[in-house]
């Protein structure tokens, strides 16, 4: 398998997954400051021109949950997912929430070209994005985390997907002494050996 990714990026969550399954990979860096997602080799990989993609057996996947998914499933004695429906599904509704709420808020930092014209427009979102993904940050600790992680005391992928988007917070302009439960996440999965190994790798820097 290969993993094309950019640092500190969503694709870092498929990274530690990867690790966490034990199934080996190997990590295709996509160079964000060289606009390498826009060139034509990368879009003929991804025509989206975003990471993650993940080239398995022919194939080439994309979507952050669609490969977390795929790691789940390729390595099941992991247990990356519950097999109780309620905890699949809680697992999931946190994966759903990280990718249509809180990366989008985030998105609006810098990306505002995506949703507007005008740079008054872009800068209006930008301005947003403190309130929003502190809001975001309130709402993880009070209704996302069960303890430890997302499912109490045992790890599932909703954990890695979680755990990246936490580590922009602070960039985002988010004081973590307001939550202090978050701040405690990001530590305790900093500690992971998976986390770790993707530390090495110059994967996360944040």
């Amino acid at each position: 398998m290969r993993l094309y990714y950019a640092p500190n990026t969503i694709s870092v969550a498929v990274a530690i997954a990867l690790h966490e399954a034990e199934l080996a990979f190997e990590p295709v860096l996509v160079n964000f400051q060289h606009a390498a997602q826009t060139k034509a080799d990368y879009l003929s990989i991804n025509p989206k021109g975003r990471v993650p993609t993940l080239e398995t057996g022919g194939a080439l996947l994309t979507e952050t949950g669609a490969l977390l998914e795929f790691v789940a499933s390729s390595a099941p004695a992991a247990g990356l997912t519950p097999k109780d429906p309620l905890e699949a599904a809680h697992m999931r509704g946190v994966m759903y929430f990280v990718a249509s709420t809180m990366h989008v808020n985030h998105a609006h930092k810098m990306r505002g070209t995506r949703w507007a014209q005008n740079p008054e427009s872009h800068a209006d979102m930008a301005a947003k994005v403190p309130a929003n993904m502190t809001e975001n940050a309130q709402y993880i600790q009070a209704h996302c985390l069960r303890g430890d992680f997302v499912l109490g005391a045992r790890f599932s992928l909703a954990d890695p997907y979680l755990f990246v988007i936490c580590c922009w917070l602070e960039g985002d302009g988010v004081d973590l002494a307001t939550v202090p439960a978050v701040k405690a996440y990001i530590e305790r999965m900093r500690g992971r050996a998976s986390v770790k190994r993707v530390t090495e790798q110059g994967m996360l820097t944040v």
